[in-house]
Parts: structure tokens; sequence; C-alpha cells
């Protein structure tokens, strides 16, 4: 929770302002049962309208004046809770972006994105229901106990004598409940995850007519998430009939010593009133502390989570090594990566390309060809072995400069539900004659010139609205779009057909002489023309050279190329 801290200390002004004004609220409200008692027991029985008028007045008064300050309060709480939150979204997903790709592995996609929603909600409810009840309920509580002992302190002990079985009540209970919180969220993790898989997936499920199994894993990972809010909600709901049954049997027992003690004469009916009405705050007061304490339960847990994102140390921090003269644009020497740490993705691998080179990776699905590219984005580092652009590390490179160097379509990639415009631009504020000149190297303009709007046709989500070889072909335009130095296109061409596939590397070669090019792919009629070919098996080189020395030296590589193409090319 100290973490919580900086986010409230721009608001403290208006939070104190705000308490104050709750304050005095709250004592509005505390006064009414005693100016209601006074009124009974010392104004009634003198008969005088006038005072009594006066002190019916009063009491309009307070009831008014408490109704328009907690009003106010309440609002100020909820700006409070409203830009506090806000901030802590803006900084949480600030963070997120600047993760790199092994930290958000560890995390997770889904449980981000319930840090960023369901977290950040318990934060907004916890900040806002402290301010309204937290100053309200003690107040209510302690001002209600000390007037009850000003009314008669034997009627008041009995109320006291309930304070400990309720603070132990409360004690045990929050100790169960706070763990429970943390795991439901971490249920609410794995729902996250099964709703974003379905939803992406939905055409492969109805596809295969996977639908009832789909259903029954969601129906097993909302059963959890039930399971445990459930259980929290139970553990946590005990305090409240817990605490009826204390406070209105000391209500009981307070009603039975006021008769005794009104018959006796030690106490007034005016006060016995005023007693029940500031019992009933007392209870109404505990009950709201008790609201807190689940409220701050599950708000604790969720800043724990937030706090363990934030306070997530930079990964991939620049180095301070120094370049070294070299004829190479990209060098890879002796790489080696592996995820897990256990077993290596890829392995010893060494290549290097001049300026303008096009280097072509191909191998079976998992052999580590997206690996490479990402070490050479420095999405992550290697574990031995260096990769050197222009003769420095990147882990040199500032993370800025490094990434203007490249233009990349991913294997995976993805279309915003915008103008194809914008999708190609992509908030580079490009010249529109570059992201023309862009889209026509992509072979895109056939298709965006035969739509109504061109440019400006808005794309759904993801692009679903387009065919696969549409979508690829814009992913191309967006990566030229910025005249990098080095274009790397991961299995970009697989959704195309031969002839727009060779109307693509011509252009390439034609407009972008000077960029070096790392092209993926599972044809090699698309890389056959390539100034180097890289064949990796199992993460390990298994031939380099030009596409006729393959042929020759690399016997995977001559089979693959037998199977595609027979002998046209062999």
């Amino acid at each position: 929770m100290k973490r919580l801290y900086p986010y409230l200390k721009p608001y403290l002004g208006r939070m104190t302002w705000g308490l104050i004004i709750k304050f005095t609220g709250t004592i509005m409200d505390l006064l009414l049962p005693w100016i209601l008692s006074y009124l009974i027991d010392e104004i009634v029985p003198l008969r005088d309208m006038r005072l009594i008028i006066f002190w019916g007045v009063m009491m309009a008064l307070c009831a008014v004046a408490a109704l328009v300050t907690n009003v106010v309060a309440n609002r100020m709480a909820s700006w409070v809770a409203q830009h506090t939150t806000e901030n802590i979204r803006h900084d949480l997903f600030q963070k997120i972006s600047y993760l790199s790709c092994k930290q958000i592995d560890e995390y997770t996609i889904p449980s981000l994105e319930a840090r960023l929603t369901t977290d950040t909600y318990n934060i907004h409810q916890l900040v806002g229901r402290m301010q309204r009840l937290g100053v309200r309920a003690p107040i209510l509580l302690l001002g209600g106990i000390l007037i009850t002992l000003m009314l008669d302190w034997a009627l008041a002990l009995v109320l006291i004598s309930l304070l400990p079985l309720i603070g132990i009540l409360v004690y045990f209970v929050s100790k169960r409940g706070v763990p429970m919180y943390a795991t439901l969220q971490k249920k609410v993790d794995a729902m996250v995850r099964t709703v974003r898989e379905n939803a992406s997936g939905v055409r492969v499920i109805r596809a295969l007519s996977k639908g009832e199994y789909e259903k029954d894993r969601f129906k097993d990972v909302n059963s959890e998430v039930v399971y445990w809010e459930k259980k929290a909600g139970i553990t946590m709901s005990l305090t409240n009939p817990m605490m009826n049954l204390l406070l209105n049997g000391g209500l009981t027992a307070v009603v039975v010593v006021g008769a005794w003690r009104v018959n006796y004469g030690l106490m007034q009916t005016g006060a016995i009133l005023a007693f029940l009405t500031y019992f009933t705050i007392i209870l109404n007061a505990m009950l709201s502390i008790t609201r807190m304490f689940v409220m701050f339960s599950r708000g604790s847990a969720s800043a724990q989570r937030i706090a363990e994102v934030l306070d997530t140390p930079e990964d991939l921090a620049e180095t301070q090594e120094d370049a070294k003269p070299s004829l190479y644009h990209i060098e890879f020497d002796h790489v080696s990566f592996s995820y897990q740490k256990k077993e290596s993705n890829v392995e010893d691998i060494t290549f290097r390309l001049k300026r303008g080179e096009t280097l072509g990776i191909i191998g079976a699905t998992g052999s580590g060809k997206s690996t490479l590219m990402s070490l050479l984005m420095r999405l992550y580092d290697a574990d031995s072995g260096g990769v050197f652009i222009d003769g420095r590390p990147i882990a040199s490179i500032p993370a800025g400069e490094l990434h203007r160097k490249f233009g990349v379509t991913f294997q995976n990639d993805v279309l915003f539900a915008d103008t194809i415009y914008e999708n190609i631009d992509f908030g580079r504020g490009l010249p529109e004659e570059q992201i023309r000149r862009a889209a026509e190297c992509a072979q895109a303009m056939e298709f965006i010139n035969g739509l109504e709007d061109g440019f400006q046709h808005k794309l759904t989500s993801r692009g679903t609205n387009l065919s696969g070889g549409q979508k690829q072909r814009l992913l191309v335009a967006r990566a030229l779009a910025g005249n990098p130095e080095i274009l790397i296109l991961d299995d970009s061409s697989s959704a195309l057909d031969y002839r727009t596939d060779s109307l693509l590397r011509r252009a390439l070669r034609e407009n972008y002489r000077d960029t070096t090019t790392v092209i993926i792919a599972q044809r090699v009629s698309s890389i056959l023309h390539a100034d180097h070919i890289l064949v990796i098996e199992e993460g390990r080189e298994i031939g380099y050279g030009t596409h006729e020395q393959l042929l020759e030296s690399c016997e995977v590589y001559r089979e693959i190329s037998h199977s595609q193409m027979g002998g046209a090319f062999t």
C-alpha cells in the first residue's frame, strides 16, 4: 500500500478539505439524537412553543447540513479516486509497454490485462470508499460511544463490552480473507486468458467444431473463479451477521437495562431514546468498518499486484560497450539463446551481412527462425555470443535508436481498427507520398484503389474484413513506409500467390537497394535469389550459402527445394 502514496500525494490538499467537510457532516449527524433527547427531556416539559420550534429548526438545519456536506465530500472523494486511478492506469500501461518480452512472458498477457482493468478498479473502489467511510464510520463509532458515556455510563458499558469481541471477529476474518482475494485474482487471470484465446481463435474453433469443447473449458475456469469468489465472499461476509448478532444482542441488553433504570428514575425517557438512536448509529458504523475491511482486503491484494509490475526493474539495460570497425551491417557471432534457460532454442549461429544484402532463412516450424530476429531487434538478450549492427553491440544502442532502424512484419502481426492509411502510417506522421510509395512497392495499391474510400477504408480489429493476402501486403507496406535500414519479413508472403510474391521481391530490389533485408520464409521461391540463405534445424545451422551452393552442399535444403519446385531450380 506504500506504493499508493505517491499517487495520492498531489491530491492531499483536496482530500484534507474533503475530510474536513465529511467530519463536519458527521458531527451534524451525531448532534441530531442529542438535540432530540434535549428537546424531549428539557424543552417539551416547559410547553414553550417558541423553544420547541427553535430546536426543531436547529434539528432541520443539522439534517440539511449533514446532507449537503456528505454529498459534497462524497463528490470530492470520487474525484480523487477517479484521478488517482487514472494516473495509476496510465503509469501501469506505460510500464507494460516498456517491459521486455521476457518479462511479459513471465507475467503473461492475460495477467497484465487483469491488472490493468480489474485491479485498478479495485484500487478505485478502495480510494473512494476509504475517503467516504474512512472518516465517517470511525467518527460515528467513537463519537457515539463518547456521547453515550455522557448520557449514561452504565448503558455505555454494555456497548463497550462488545467491542473486544467485534475486534477479534474482524481480525480473524480479515486474516483468512486477504489471501483468498489474492488467489481469486490469479483465477481471474486464467479466465481472462481463456476468453482471450477463444476470441482470437474463434474461426479455428468454429471450423473444427470445437465450440462445445471450448464451452466446457471456459466452464472449468469460470467455476474456479466462482468457487474462490464465493469462498472469499462467504468468509468476509461472516462479519455482517456475526456483528449483527453481537450488536443486536447488545441493543436488547440496552433496552432491558435502560427500562430498568428509567423505572427506578436513574435516567429519563429522552435519554434512552437518544441512546437507542446512537446504538443504531454505532451499529451502522461498525458494519461500514467491516465493509471497509472487505474493500481493503481486495484493494490491498490488487495494489500488491500492480506494485509488482510498476517496481519491475529494467531488464534490457543499455551497456557502454565500444563499437569495433566492421565491413558488415549485421553480424551474428556464435549466438546461443534459450527461452526457459534449460535447452537452447538457437545455438552457435554465425552469419554476416553487408549493407543492402539479403538473407533468407528457411527451416521447419519451431526451428528458431523468428527467435533470431527477436535477438537482432533485442526483444531478448542472447545468452552467449554477440549481435552487432555496424560494429556496435546492439546492447549499447539506445532502444529508440535501435528500433528506428527496423521495418518489420512479424509472423503473427496485427492490424488495428482504423483506416488503411493510419495502419500504414502507425502514428509516425509520415508524408502521404511515402505511404503511397510503400503501398505500391508492397503490391497493395491494386486492392486499395478498388475500395470505394481507398486509403480511408476502415478496418475491423485485426483486419478481419480483409483477405490474408491483403493483410500481408498492408503489413509489408507498414514496414517499408519508414524507409528502414533493416527490413525483416517474417513469413510475410505465405498468403501471397507466386506472381504477387515475385513482384514484391522485384520491387524491393529496385526501390530499397540500400536496405539490408532478412526474409524468413517457408517457400524456397521467396528466398532463392537472396545473397545468402541460412538453413536451420532445431536451432542449429545446417547450411549457409547461395541457392546454388546449398543445392550442392545441404541435403535438407535440396529436399525442400525439390519437394516445392521439382526440378525447376535444382
